[in-house]
């Protein structure tokens, strides 16, 4: 429920939304389409998936869902159940949203890119949160059902409201764009991901554009300033009559003039309409502090205040598996035996790749500690998927950043990766395996109190798994 403990959906308001029918009054306090999360009040929603929906209608409502959304009556769901029946569910979700959006009168951004969409949704929720009602996607949740899904969610006080909208293809972004309905659209960056799908940056560019198309009138757009596709972009932006604000190195409106990577911390200068600001950000990367300047530009659009924007920003940290770093103690007799990760195994590309190394290379290992007495900077790195017909220039091309020189081993996983491994100079080498659960194995033998480790690579080459082991080697040290 909200803090007025008026609920999220009554069976009036979702009739009407949905032209559904309802069995019988009722009155739910949140959304969900999943059981293993579901919370008491809830609206179950029926989706069909890789099972469907209605087979766990029953097990929702033994839960304590307030009711559920489906086509017809499931078996084993009792008559007098509180059911909102519909002709379809994922469409019927849809309508849920737009009636959400329709009646808050929030200020709503949506926010897409290449990279950092996630760690982008989630610094707007830190700066936002201090100035308002905010409501905010959980996790990715930036797709097909992801997108109506958190605007059903949204309660009617909100005032502040954070959409993430992700693409694999073309012709995704728009619809989504289109329901949400933003006040203020922003587009991270273009890079080089999805490649399969698309003939060139390029065509992501103008996927990503897209998104303009569901600007409110006299909506703002905020774009990335120093890329090739800029142009498009602002192209696109002025096609929807949008105000357009750019951020980045070359941009008039939020200009970056200094990044300093210092350890776990970012220390950012701009110029905002030509006024000087710093910051720090408490966390490390050069990509955290363009989209953290980004950020700053959808507060002013939102009518948030930027200075308090500027100072709340200094306590968000990249959510888990984009970022994040963590100590990781290997000998319980010994506080100082001590390993730092930096866990980014969720995503890659090499824009993202190139950033994660960056970060790598800033960090400080610890002298004196472990087996090998001196600390050293450590890259696991899993294969990059989906860039098309290029990937293996692409994973070798790894090889020539500057930044590897400031590494001392980089170990390599998946088939795509080998051609990194072969590109390195020898003495930066590693290992190189197959897959993931082999490099699981062997990772205590590869890593030692001191060193800094960052693992990285696309969701698909699991080397969150390598993550899992490497935690492990702390759990075991507590036993």
């Amino acid at each position: 429920m909200t803090q007025a403990q008026e609920p999220l959906w009554t069976s009036a308001d979702a009739v009407v939304a949905t032209d559904g029918h309802a069995t019988c009054e009722w009155a739910t306090s949140g959304v969900s389409i999943d059981t293993r999360t579901i919370q008491k009040g809830d609206l179950f929603v029926a989706l069909a998936d890789a099972r469907d929906g209605h087979e766990f209608v029953a097990q929702a409502l033994e839960k304590g869902a307030g009711a559920a959304m489906v086509t017809h009556r499931p078996e084993g769901v009792a008559d007098d159940a509180p059911l909102l029946i519909v002709d379809e569910v994922l469409p019927a979700l849809e309508a849920l949203g737009r009636a959400a959006r329709a009646r808050a009168n929030a200020r709503v951004v949506a926010v897409t890119g290449s990279v950092g969409k996630t760690s982008t949704k989630e610094m707007l929720r830190d700066v936002l949160a201090g100035q308002g009602r905010t409501h905010v996607a959980e996790a990715s949740y930036n797709n097909h059902w992801g997108v109506p899904l958190t605007l059903a969610r949204m309660p009617q006080d909100t005032e502040f409201a954070v959409i993430e909208i992700g693409m694999n293809h073309a012709g995704e972004i728009a619809p989504l764009a289109m329901m949400t309905r933003p006040d203020v659209a922003m587009i991270t960056t273009v890079a080089a991901a999805h490649l399969e799908a698309f003939e060139n940056i390029e065509g992501i560019a103008r996927e990503k554009a897209e998104i303009f198309r569901g600007l409110e009138p006299h909506g703002v757009a905020v774009i990335n300033a120093d890329l090739e596709v800029s142009p498009m972009l602002r192209a696109a932006a002025q096609a929807q009559n949008a105000r357009i604000v750019g951020f980045g190195t070359t941009a008039p409106d939020y200009r970056l003039t200094g990044i300093k990577l210092i350890d776990d911390t970012t220390v950012v200068s701009a110029q905002i309409s030509g006024a000087p600001v710093h910051f720090k950000l408490d966390s490390a990367g050069r990509h955290f502090a363009m989209n953290a300047l980004g950020v700053l530009a959808v507060a002013e659009a939102l009518g948030a205040d930027t200075a308090i924007a500027a100072t709340d920003i200094g306590r968000w940290r990249p959510p888990a598996g984009r970022g994040t770093r963590e100590e990781i103690c290997l000998d319980r007799d010994d506080d100082d035996a001590v390993m730092e990760l930096i866990d980014d195994a969720f995503n890659a590309n090499p824009t993202s790749m190139a950033a994660a190394l960056e970060v790598l290379a800033a960090a400080r290992p610890k002298d004196g500690v472990g087996r090998v007495h001196r600390g050293r900077r450590i890259a696991i790195l899993g294969d990059m998927l989906e860039l098309g017909p290029d990937e293996i220039a692409m994973h070798a091309g790894l090889a020539g950043l500057s930044f590897i020189a400031d590494l001392d081993l980089v170990h390599c996983v998946g088939p795509r990766m080998r051609a990194l491994y072969e590109a390195l100079p020898e003495e930066r080498r590693g290992k190189w395996v197959d897959d993931a659960p082999q490099i699981a194995a062997i990772v205590y033998q590869l890593v030692d109190a001191g060193d800094v480790v960052l693992v990285k690579g696309s969701k698909g080459s699991k080397v969150s798994t390598v993550v899992d082991a490497l935690r492990k080697l702390g759990q075991a040290a507590r036993n």
